[in-house]
């Protein structure tokens, strides 16, 4: 499993600092190849552990309207799957943060598992999320993705029963991703930390892997509360909003500062 050791590592690093990891959730190609890379870059010297970089599709189910118009943004600018592997590629030669990339079922299935899967590790991505395979289905690429060594952290939202969220820590790898509210991604709605302070209890006695929360996670207080209880934190809408509009080094002054902010709160 060498493409995990980086995303072990990070998380390993975090637990010895005794906070969470925190991991940012960029859109390749939005604004533009050239901001995204910048943006990488800023946010890892900012301090992010982790970054999930997601791959623009015309039909994003878990994402709320500020990701899903991050990429109408990337697609108008050209982005397309293979860009998004070559700019993890570029970001990760970089020494860009460890690198997930973020999909959906039909684009992978489009470009072929094995393909993605081979490509993906040779672009020294450490895994894939694709919140959208339900655990029945996972064998459609799962095995592509193991066989290459990268990591698939899936999805525990508040509605999954007990019994079925075991056996999804029990295939899942890398970290288990913890839904922290019903419906899809945003920064207007807040994470319910009550519930994630119980599932992550519970899920403890089932797994060993990290426990990480995202949706709807946009403020440093949202941070620090659910760090206090997390492995590791998710911020996907609040940092896109956060240099939207901008580009460059503008945008990634931005984004390293509002990053900077989170991290802040881990301390």
């Amino acid at each position: 499993m060498i493409a995990n050791t980086a995303l072990d590592a990070a998380f390993a690093r975090a637990r010895a600092e005794r906070r969470a990891a925190l991991v940012g959730y960029v859109v390749a190609g939005d604004p533009d190849a050239a901001t995204s890379l910048a943006v990488i870059e800023a946010i890892t010297a900012a301090g992010v552990d982790v970054i999930e970089l997601g791959i623009p599709y015309g039909d994003p189910l878990a994402d709320g309207p500020t990701i899903a118009a991050a990429g109408q943004r990337a697609l108008l600018a050209g982005m397309t799957f293979g860009g998004a592997i070559a700019l993890a590629a570029e970001a990760r030669a970089r020494g860009c943060a460890p690198l997930l990339f973020f999909t959906y079922v039909n684009p992978v299935d489009r470009y072929g598992a094995k393909r993605f899967a081979s490509e993906a590790r040779e672009a020294g991505a450490s895994g894939a999320i694709v919140p959208d395979v339900p655990l029945e289905e996972l064998d459609a690429f799962g095995p592509s993705l193991r066989e290459a060594g990268l990591a698939i952290p899936l999805l525990v939202a508040p509605t999954t029963p007990a019994a079925r969220a075991a056996r999804i820590a029990a295939a899942s790898s890398g970290f288990l991703y913890l839904v922290s509210r019903l419906g899809v991604t945003g920064a207007r709605r807040e994470p319910d930390v009550a519930w994630a302070a119980s599932a992550i209890e519970r899920l403890r006695a089932s797994t060993t892997l990290p426990l990480a929360v995202g949706f709807g996670i946009s403020t440093a207080q949202h941070v620090a509360a659910i760090g206090s209880v997390a492995d590791g934190v998710v911020v996907g809408s609040a940092l896109i909003d956060a240099y939207a509009g901008s580009t460059g080094r503008d945008a990634a002054r931005k984004a390293g500062d509002f990053a900077a902010s989170l991290r802040s709160a881990l301390q």
